[in-house]
């Protein structure tokens, strides 16, 4: 009888032909059924990443519109919320998307000045998203030392914050009422 070694174990030459790899047919079924997983998980992955960044901006926005007006209310002194780019109040037309900050407003003109005191200050959303204030809150929405929205006129400031990720046929707002309370509502589309 003739043995071969193979790997330092000595083996007889019908134990050789029983060492193999994977067939061609096996690793094609592998391939395949991969395929098949990753094409069905993909666009369920996207879907879940598109409603994290959904559920995630809007609760940054209303976490800064609630420090706004919990802030104006224990200061006893005015608060802005203002869309921001690089911690400077813009009134140019672009959208929330790019930054927000929120400040002690005390001259009550709704721009961060030297002397004021800035609170918070939020980066730009990413993601792809994008966020729209209606004519009231285009540009900034400003807490009286009561919690009430207020524009600088002193008249009220009702308005509704979109958010342009579409998750679902949904679409994520940010309304504030008159009282300055804000809550969130999904729209269509």
């Amino acid at each position: 009888m003739v043995t071969w070694a193979y790997a330092g174990v000595e083996m007889e030459p019908q134990a050789m032909n029983r060492i193999s790899g994977f067939t061609l047919i096996e690793t094609m079924m592998v391939v395949t059924v991969m395929a098949i997983v990753l094409t069905t998980g993909i666009p369920s992955l996207r879907a879940a990443i598109r409603s994290s960044y959904a559920v995630t901006h809007t609760n940054a926005f209303l976490s800064s519109l609630s420090l706004a007006r919990n802030e104006a209310i224990k200061r006893g002194q005015r608060v802005v919320v203002c869309k921001s780019l690089s911690n400077i109040c813009q009134n140019e037309t672009f959208g929330w998307e790019q930054g927000w900050m929120v400040f002690v407003d005390s001259n009550n003109n709704a721009s961060l000045d030297e002397d004021e005191l800035p609170l918070y200050a939020h980066e730009s959303l990413g993601g792809g998203n994008t966020l729209q204030g209606n004519q009231n809150v285009r540009d900034y929405i400003s807490y009286s030392p009561e919690g009430v929205a207020k524009m600088k006129s002193g008249a009220f400031q009702a308005g509704t914050f979109t958010f342009g990720l579409c998750v679902g046929h949904k679409q994520n707002t940010i309304v504030i009422s008159k009282t300055g309370r804000a809550r969130v509502q999904k729209i269509a589309c």
